[in-house]
């Protein structure tokens, strides 16, 4: 049974960490009582300041002692990504925190480094609580969807997904340029792009489990474009001839054949070289089985910007009822209940 009211502490404040904020403070059934933060400037700040709302009394630390003693039901885990610390994350863990993140690390245990999984699964033990991995995608997109989908199914022949993500309207001066604006021979640098690949396999294995599927290997292909002219964005600039658009596919084979596909564009320019067929924001959905389906899941056209950090953030927010009342350990969406509350 729900609590009437959750103590949250909000861990980092960049693109999706402030809209985070923002919605814990309206949630009729969170308390803010912690705010980490990784910039000086932010520090002593007060949260409602760090994300346009009013006076709060919770200011932002960067002591991970003093966001413990808050003790927070659940810590809301959002560092830049290839930022996380798995210090950090044990040590919340086995003081009792249970934690909910968008880090993509996580969403299939048997996928973590073994050394990690245990010291994670240890600090679970040690403080009764639970770790969760969620976002858009890789996770809902990669897993909370097809795992509904598939409830019309009784034979499942192949599940591709195909993600376009516009990031050009995206305010993050921070992770803009890990991805775009790069030469080509330098494409090997960006960690970012390459491994949201990884974590969309974490996914559909996840998936896979839980469904009964075999898929006998993953491969993995990642293409670039580069821009044909300066483009100026509103976190970054991207230079002409420089790397601004991603293709990242994820295919699981069983006998040689696709059976599990997942194809991430991510562009902030049309103007590429080569040039690329690019959708609108939003997923692609194709499942064969003997309920055949397709469904287009489109996002947000004309106020994308603004709205985008939502589309983070809301699904990590939502989980925190059920994952704070979860039993310990790392927990996967199709053990929890994760029905959001509007009251």
């Amino acid at each position: 049974m729900l609590q009437e009211r959750y103590r949250v502490a909000q861990w980092a404040t960049g693109h999706t960490g402030r809209r985070s904020l923002q919605n814990v403070l309206e949630h009729p059934r969170l308390e803010l009582v912690g705010l980490y933060v990784y910039a000086d400037d932010k520090v002593g700040r007060d949260a409602g300041e760090l994300c346009g709302m009013g006076t709060t009394g919770v200011v932002a630390t960067r002591d991970i002692e003093a966001i413990i003693a808050t003790a927070p039901d659940c810590v809301l885990y959002m560092p830049l990504l290839d930022h996380e610390s798995i210090d950090d994350m044990c040590q919340l863990l086995a003081s009792g925190a249970n934690i909910v993140t968008p880090v993509p690390n996580f969403f299939h245990p048997p996928s973590i480094d073994p050394e990690v999984r245990g010291r994670l699964e240890a600090a679970c033990q040690q403080g009764g609580s639970s770790l969760y991995c969620t976002g858009p995608g890789p996770g809902f997109i990669t897993l909370d969807l097809p795992l509904t989908l598939a409830r019309l199914q009784r034979r499942l022949d192949r599940l591709t997904i195909v993600q376009h993500a516009d990031l050009s309207e995206r305010q993050s001066p921070a992770f803009l340029p890990t991805v775009f604006g790069m030469a080509p021979e330098d494409s090997s640098q960006s960690r970012p792009a390459t491994r949201l690949g990884w974590a969309d396999t974490y996914c559909l294995r996840q998936f896979a489990d839980a469904t009964g599927l075999r898929v006998d290997e993953f491969t993995r292909t990642v293409a670039y474009a580069v821009t044909t002219r300066t483009v100026e964005l509103g976190a970054a600039t991207i230079e002409s001839g420089t790397i601004g658009a991603w293709r990242i596919q994820m295919t699981g084979l069983r006998d040689g054949s696709p059976l599990l596909e997942f194809q991430r564009n991510l562009f902030v320019t049309r103007d590429l070289d080569p040039a690329w067929e690019l959708r609108s924001t939003g997923w692609h959905i194709v499942v064969d089985g003997d309920a055949p389906l397709e469904v287009s899941v489109d996002f947000e056209k004309n106020n994308y910007g603004p709205v985008s950090a939502g589309y983070n953030a809301h699904i990590v927010v939502n989980a925190v009822p059920d994952v704070s009342d979860a039993p310990p350990g790392i927990r996967t969406c199709d053990e929890l209940r994760l029905v959001p509350y509007f009251g």
